[in-house]
């Protein structure tokens, strides 16, 4: 009788490359800033990269303040993808906006308010990271994992609204703000497709994060179970019945 493989879904890879394609297109594609010129393509990858990383965090207290709830597993697994996935991006966010920088300030990095929390955050969530790895008790690391899931992001809001409540040198809030949307309509739609095509982006990077931590805490089981054969258990004590 033969056993039949599960295999791994192919429709993540397809979702990803069809959305960075759409990203790359819509970001080339658009007329250049007046005043930035080329350099303006570069909001079309940061700002998006913020974004994620934004909603990665997010999402990771959210499934962090889920797991303290119901102690299931399955909802440590998403906490630990989201966050793998937001410091994926948020150092990508990072290294474009010191490519931005160089040309526009003059200087690859400031202590500018936000980019020093942001910077901070980034720590954070490494930190948050590397304490899964203490411990190969699943249920303890997923217990202080959660805790600080949940009380990291906090540092979200005050790198979002440092540009507001300490003088900067980051611009100021272009979309989100009560005088309203101050960009040209082209360059909008254009950050729209990005942000559009980022999210789609996160939810199939999410898809495989989670499949292949599900791998992992599998194999980690079956590592420390007893049940499995014993090293040497298949050698026989030598009879010395017979002679020689």
């Amino acid at each position: 009788m033969t056993t039949r493989t599960s295999r791994s879904p192919r429709w993540p890879w397809v979702l990803l490359a069809i959305s960075a394609a759409v990203a790359v297109t819509a970001a080339m594609v658009v007329g250049p800033d007046a005043v930035q010129g080329q350099l303006s393509r570069i909001l079309y990858v940061h700002v998006p990269s913020a974004w994620l990383a934004f909603t990665a965090f997010g999402v990771t207290m959210l499934m962090s303040a889920m797991y303290l709830w119901k102690r299931d597993l399955a909802w440590d697994r998403r906490a630990h993808a989201s966050a793998e996935i937001g410091v994926v991006f948020t150092g990508l966010a990072i290294g474009l906006g010191m490519i931005w920088a160089k040309p526009t300030w003059g200087v690859w990095w400031t202590w500018d308010a936000r980019l020093t929390l942001t910077a901070i955050m980034f720590f954070v969530y490494l930190g948050y990271l590397a304490l899964r790895r203490t411990t190969d008790d699943l249920e303890a690391r997923a217990k202080r994992a959660a805790i600080l899931g949940v009380l990291a992001v906090v540092q979200v809001p005050l790198v979002h609204f440092s540009v507001v409540w300490w003088r900067t040198l980051h611009q100021p809030p272009t979309l989100i703000k009560p005088e309203g949307i101050d960009m040209d309509a082209s360059m909008f739609v254009t950050l729209m497709v990005s942000l559009a095509a980022f999210t789609t982006a996160y939810v199939a990077m999410m898809y495989k994060r989670v499949e292949l931590a599900r791998l992992e805490d599998e194999l980690l089981v079956a590592e420390r179970s007893t049940d499995g054969p014993v090293a040497g258990a298949a050698v026989s004590t030598p009879s010395i019945d017979g002679g020689a």
